[in-house]
């Protein structure tokens, strides 16, 4: 296999920087205070919004309205971190006519009812169709959960029915048990220890998790992952990633670049060229076996500790490759050279 097509995406996010007010144990992208102040230029913003104009497919429910994977939303990192950035990338992306646009956030903006009421009222008006926040045990260890009632209480006025609350499990939870503050994720499992909530919910094991999360969930052998496929979340048209460097990220696999979203035209029409990428051409053609045995070429030794998942796998064999040489697909190098797990 030398060449394959990107599919056209339907929907997808756009990270705006990896920069985050938060450290989270189970972010994807190792999201940090910790990266610089790289956001995505408005030119770029401006041509990236251009190209995806017309592939953008809109929520089920119409073009006004918006679900967790359809339509396009603007991500990080927290892009109320620069929120002047933001409202511009609503306004660009009205003009370009892209459906059911929303915004992801954690919250720690939402201080007081008058200004979360007009940065959400500014961001309605220049056209942006919803909101997205995030609710679950990670994020609550650095955003009072007084702020996330702040910013759903609002949002549902200003946005009506298209507020996402993800994940709506732990805020029903969080209001039953009265929190209000931050909360550290010890104090916070010894709250809940005969709560099986943990097992209802959609929890990815990639990026931090890997290392952050190893006392929580049980190691596997490499070998145990080995038939499961990678095909499927790297070539899928859905919930595509496209960041501030000029990478177009298949899902939710950090650190993999399907190639430079200038060219996602060229990508789609003529396909990628896979000889100057082995590891999408391993992981596409014979998924993380393939990959495995290509790194132990290298001189990859596995964890004789396991793994949590296939993506923990991966990450490993990539960060690894990483140290070894140049790999193109391997992008942005930032999130390699912010993937080292500190502790909360």
């Amino acid at each position: 296999m030398s060449k394959i097509k990107l599919p056209l995406p339907q929907s997808g996010g756009l990270i705006l920087s990896y920069k985050c007010t938060a450290k989270c144990r189970h972010c994807m992208y190792f999201c940090s205070t910790k990266w610089e102040d790289d956001w995505m230029k408005e030119d770029d913003l401006t041509e990236c919004l251009s190209l995806l104009s017309g592939k953008i497919s809109s929520s089920p429910w119409g073009k006004d309205s918006v679900s967790l994977n359809q339509g396009l939303h603007f991500t990080g990192g927290e892009p109320f971190l620069n929120y002047d950035l933001l409202l511009k990338a609503a306004e660009i992306a009205n003009e370009y006519k892209i459906p059911s646009t929303f915004v992801e956030t954690n919250c720690f903006w939402c201080t007081n009812d008058e200004e979360t009421r007009e940065k959400l009222v500014k961001l309605q008006k220049a056209g942006l169709k919803g909101i997205m926040i995030s609710v679950n045990p990670f994020y609550a260890e650095y955003i009072p959960f007084e702020r996330t009632e702040t910013c759903i209480r609002i949002s549902r006025e200003v946005f009506e029915d298209n507020v996402m609350i993800y994940q709506l499990e732990y805020y029903r939870q969080f209001k039953g048990l009265g929190i209000k503050k931050k909360i550290p994720l010890e104090d916070y499992s010894n709250l809940v220890k005969d709560d099986n909530i943990a097992s209802r919910v959609e929890m990815f094991l990639m990026g931090r998790a890997n290392d952050s999360l190893r006392d929580f969930y049980p190691p596997y052998p490499c070998q145990d992952f080995f038939d499961q496929p990678c095909i499927t979340p790297v070539l899928r048209n859905w919930h595509n990633h496209f960041d501030n460097y000029g990478n177009i990220m298949p899902g939710f696999c950090g650190g993999i670049s399907m190639g430079r979203w200038r060219d996602i035209d060229l990508l789609i029409n003529e396909g990628i060229d896979l000889k100057g990428k082995p590891i999408l051409r391993f992981l596409i053609s014979e998924d993380i076996e393939g990959l495995y045995h290509f790194a132990k070429a290298f001189g990859f030794q596995e964890n004789p500790g396991g793994y949590l998942s296939k993506c923990d796998l991966c990450f490993h064999i990539r960060r690894f490759l990483f140290d070894e040489g140049e790999f193109d697909e391997l992008r942005p190098r930032e999130f390699y050279l912010h993937s080292e797990y500190e502790s909360v």
